[in-house]
C-alpha cells in the first residue's frame, strides 16, 4: 500500500529504508565530528594539566601517560559511544533517553580506575576531570542528534 505525502506524490515504499539510512549516516557523521572535538579538548586539557605540574605517572611500572595516549583512548571510547547511539537509534523506541542513561552510567564506571590507580592526588584529580571532558562533549551531542533524528 502506497501513501501520499504533502505534495500529493505517492511515496515509494522503499523510502523508509532510505530515510533510516540517512538518519544513521547523519548520526555517525555528527558523532565523528564530536569525537574529533572531544579528542582535541581532552588532549588540550591534559596538556594544560601537565603545564601546571601534573605528571601522569602511573605507579604500576612508573610509566607516564603521553599526550597522544589521551587522544587515542578518547577517540576509541567515543567511537564506542557512537556505536551504542547507532544501535539504540536502530532498535530502541526511545534512543535518546536510553543513550543518556547508558552513557552517564558508563562515564560513572570510567571514574573508578583513576581512583584505584595509585597515582598522586593531582594526577588522580586530573584524570577524573579528563574522563568528564569527552563525556561533556559526546553525551549532549549524540543525545541531541538522537532526538532530532527520531522526531
Amino acid at each position: 500500500m502506497n501513501s501520499m505525502n504533502d505534495t500529493g506524490v505517492v511515496a515509494d515504499p522503499a523510502s523508509g529504508q532510505t530515510s533510516r539510512t540517512h538518519r544513521l549516516r547523519g548520526l555517525a557523521v555528527t558523532g565523528f565530528i564530536a569525537t574529533l572535538a572531544a579528542m582535541v579538548a581532552t588532549t588540550l586539557a591534559a596538556a594544560l594539566a601537565q603545564a601546571v605540574g601534573v605528571d601522569f605517572e602511573v605507579p604500576d611500572g612508573g610509566e607516564t601517560i603521553p599526550l597522544p595516549g589521551f587522544a587515542v583512548v578518547t577517540g576509541f571510547f567515543s567511537v564506542v559511544g557512537i556505536v551504542i547511539a547507532v544501535a539504540l537509534l536502530r532498535w530502541s523506541a526511545r534512543p535518546a533517553e536510553r543513550f543518556v542513561w547508558t552513557a552517564v552510567s558508563l562515564t560513572a564506571i570510567s571514574l573508578v580506575p583513576p581512583l584505584l590507580s595509585g597515582a598522586d592526588t593531582a594526577a588522580t584529580t586530573a584524570l577524573l576531570g579528563l574522563h568528564l571532558v569527552p563525556a561533556a562533549v559526546m553525551i549532549p551531542t549524540l543525545a541531541r542528534s538522537l532526538r532530532t533524528r527520531t522526531d
